[in-house]
């Protein structure tokens, strides 16, 4: 399929610009080991990212995709999480190589950028801030941004509003199922990175309009 110029692109954090594994890894098995748990490791968690940090939690106590642990453990559980990931939101992670060339690219041709992650404010702002890309999203728009998350549409609708912007003159660039469904249901293009986060599944098996290996590709698709 052909892409077509877009007016403004809503880009995803993790997965997308930021390498932020090494982080979450490193909380989910300092949580285990305060549980008296056995630890995952870096390889196990890296297909479990991708739906926020509770659901990360989550599949860490059950040390699976699907299902769901007990109560009592996740209402322990998540506290320490939370603090350990406050602590820990950017000492590991960085951004993906071709990022600030892209970001520089999608700048100097003026094309109104934002951001759309399924991460809290309060861990998106600091870790975009510390790896010095915070300023260039005119919109950060984070999981707890608005009452629906991706996939749902709805921040993805919000970001076009922002900017003013139909949603077919718009694109999400993104690494998983749920940025692709997301866009999809919002009306948008959707670019992927194969180098994301999709629970170890090959991202062109949903489907979005390219694939490209580096945000630096950007000048030659658009």
């Amino acid at each position: 399929m052909s892409i077509r110029k877009p007016e403004m692109i809503l880009i995803d954090v993790d997965g997308t610009l930021v390498d932020s594994v090494p982080d979450l890894a490193y909380c989910v098995d300092e949580m285990m080991k305060q549980l008296d748990m056995p630890v995952h490791g870096e390889e196990k968690v890296r297909t479990w990212v991708g739906n926020g940090v509770e659901r990360l939690c989550r599949r860490a106590l059950i040390g699976q995709l699907d299902g769901e642990p007990d109560d009592a453990l996740f209402e322990k559980a998540y506290p320490i999480f939370l603090a350990l990931y406050a602590e820990n939101t950017s000492k590991r992670s960085c951004l993906y190589p071709g990022v600030e060339e892209g970001l520089d690219y999608l700048q100097a041709q003026g094309y109104k950028i934002g951001c759309v992650t399924n991460k809290a404010a309060e861990f998106t702002h600091p870790l975009l801030k510390d790896l010095g890309i915070f300023d260039r999203f005119a919109i950060v728009i984070s999981g707890d941004t608005l009452p629906k998350k991706k996939p749902d549409p709805l921040p993805l609708l919000h970001g076009a509003e922002h900017f003013g912007v139909k949603p077919e003159n718009a694109m999400m660039l993104g690494d998983s199922m749920s940025d692709v469904k997301a866009a999809r249901a919002a009306g948008f293009q959707i670019i992927c990175m194969s180098y994301g986060y999709n629970h170890g599944e090959d991202i062109r098996d949903y489907n979005p309009d390219a694939v490209i290996d580096s945000m630096a590709e950007l000048k030659d698709l658009l």
